[in-house]
């Protein structure tokens, strides 16, 4: 019976075909066993490791920031008086230029006024013989009352006289009247600017013929300077205003306006300041806002009623606010706002934070950050809360500008 020897292997013999025994015989390694040999030869390697992530933050800070609502609106003339003819009669001429400005009482047509300057002079007339016609009558009157005190007329001679006094009088007061009215026809041909503005063009010309009370009108006139913002205001945001504004939180322009700032189509600032007047007493039912109206100077006319412009009025300025770009913040599937936190082991948390508004490129944020704190702005799409990062300091961006 062979004696056995004690198994002495090695990789190179495991791996080989064929293995020895120690003895005389030589036999093959089992196939069963090699598998086994082999998984025991090989070395075990840790898997690899992602490295840290570069990522851009940036480092909050709390700086002074101006609150402001921003409310879209249009531009609505000051005053504005639509031109219609009082009497009827042909254009004798035209007295301006159409786009220019005219003076309140300027004329701006001649209408033919020789019809009206016969019936003035007809009233005055008829008024000339009223006045005759009650002088004879009161001087009879004169005469006859020592007369019927002494008996000398009857009564009824004397109350026949004094009706007679009094029918002359009124004569006279109804041709008074009748001159009046004509001596106003006679001053509507002269068709006048009954305010001081810019006047637009007109489609009548000397020849035409004017109707009185006509619906169409001869020509419009604009007051510009000063001139109206109208912008609608959501009822809740009125009365904040309204608080802030008698807590003095609000800038005033005045004794009881807020100041009022505004943005032109072109995105450029209006040079000058309005006030705003809280006219308005009823809300719409229908989208539960109402119109509010600002004045604002305008002496250049750079403002033209129908003109969309945006009204910022500024509510304050919040000494201590922490700003966070709108690029690090993003929503829960509930909207809920949240950023990635960078601490100072350079891992990743996720935080929770309360927005107010935006103000720029950034939000206002009332709660969930802290000064200092580093927040993640670029690359986040590459980390996960508890991973680590190589944090690189983003290039500031530009100033945050007002909040609205």
């Amino acid at each position: 019976m062979p004696s056995f020897q004690k198994i002495s292997l090695n990789c190179s013999a495991a791996l080989s075909p064929v293995g020895s025994w120690g003895g005389r015989g030589s036999f093959l390694v089992p196939l069963l066993a090699l598998p086994l040999l082999v998984a025991g030869c090989q070395k075990k390697t840790p898997s690899p490791q992602m490295p840290p992530q570069p990522v851009d933050v940036v480092t909050l800070k709390t700086q002074p920031v101006t609150l402001e609502t921003s409310l879209p609106g249009r531009t609505d003339a000051y005053e504005q008086a639509q031109i219609r003819p009082q009497v009827n009669g042909v254009i004798v001429s035209r007295d301006f230029e159409q786009g220019a400005d005219v003076k309140a009482g300027q004329q701006l047509f001649q209408i033919y006024i020789a019809p009206y300057q016969a019936a003035y002079d007809q009233a005055k007339a008829q008024l000339l013989n009223a006045q005759a016609v009650a002088a004879r009558a009161n001087g009879q009157l004169k005469r006859y009352r020592p007369l019927v005190a002494a008996h000398a007329v009857s009564s009824q001679d004397f109350d026949n006289t004094l009706a007679t006094a009094r029918e002359a009088e009124a004569q006279v007061a109804q041709a008074k009247a009748a001159l009046e009215a004509a001596a106003v026809n006679l001053n509507y041909t002269h068709v006048r600017a009954p305010i001081s503005g810019r006047i637009g063009r007109t489609l009548y010309t000397a020849g035409a013929l004017l109707t009185a009370g006509q619906t169409q009108p001869v020509a419009v006139v604009t007051r510009l300077d000063p001139i109206y913002v109208d912008v609608n205001l959501a009822a809740t945001d009125m009365l904040r205003l309204k608080r802030e504004l008698a807590d003095g939180q609000l800038e005033r322009n005045g004794t009881d306006a807020a100041a009022v700032g505004l943005k032109l189509e072109d995105n450029s600032e209006y040079p000058m300041r309005g006030k705003l007047q809280l006219s308005e007493v009823t809300v719409d039912p229908a989208t539960g806002t109402l119109v509010m109206r600002a004045v604002f100077p305008n002496p250049d006319h750079l403002l033209l009623p129908g003109m969309f412009v945006n009204a910022h009025i500024e509510e304050g300025i919040d000494p201590h606010g922490l700003l966070v770009p709108q690029v690090a913040v993003a929503r829960d599937a509930k909207g809920n706002p949240f950023v990635m936190v960078v601490d100072g082991e350079n891992k990743v948390s996720q935080r929770s934070i309360q927005v107010l508004r935006t103000v720029g490129e950034s939000w206002l944020v009332s709660d969930g950050l802290k000064e200092g704190e580093k927040v993640i702005v670029s690359g986040l799409q590459k980390v996960q809360p508890g991973a680590k990062v190589t944090p690189h300091e983003a290039p500031p961006a530009a100033p945050a500008g007002k909040a609205e």
